[in-house]
């Protein structure tokens, strides 16, 4: 699984004009499942995102988790961050997992971190999303597992 966390302030996601997912200050996750992941990738990925410190603490380092914060976040499925642009100009994404696996590992995703107790807003899966955030930092932290 591959991960973009992006530390924000608030991030949305709408469908035709409409939020369908938001958080306020935590992060905004970009999600892909690849082909192989399992469960344990999803797993272990939920982990490492709960207790990543990259939140600032009282002396203004990066020493707090979003576990630590109680941040809440926004985890959109984005099939894009498969791309292999190795040659041509053109990308390709086959390295990423097939739509029914996809979706059900990005469920996996959210749900488990919801069972982590962090508040989760989600996109809507294979839908043309417009997501928008305001990035903190910024403090973009690149995840693969």
């Amino acid at each position: 699984m591959r991960c973009l966390l992006q530390r924000v302030r608030q991030g949305s996601v709408s469908v035709d004009g409409t939020v369908i997912g938001e958080t306020g200050p935590g992060l905004v996750i970009l999600a892909c499942a690849m082909q192989g992941d399992t469960e344990a990738n999803v797993h272990g990925m939920a982990k490492k995102i709960g207790a990543l410190r990259i939140f600032k603490d009282e002396e203004g380092r990066m020493n707090r988790s979003l576990l630590d914060t109680g941040g809440s976040v926004l985890v959109v499925s984005q099939f894009t961050l498969a791309a292999d642009t190795k040659s041509g100009n053109r990308p390709g994404f086959s390295a990423a997992a097939p739509p029914d696996q996809g979706e059900r590992l990005y469920e996996l995703l959210c749900s488990t971190l919801s069972d982590m107790g962090i508040t989760v807003g989600k996109g809507r899966f294979g839908a043309d999303m417009q997501v928008a955030l305001v990035n903190d930092g910024p403090v973009t932290i690149w995840l693969e597992k």
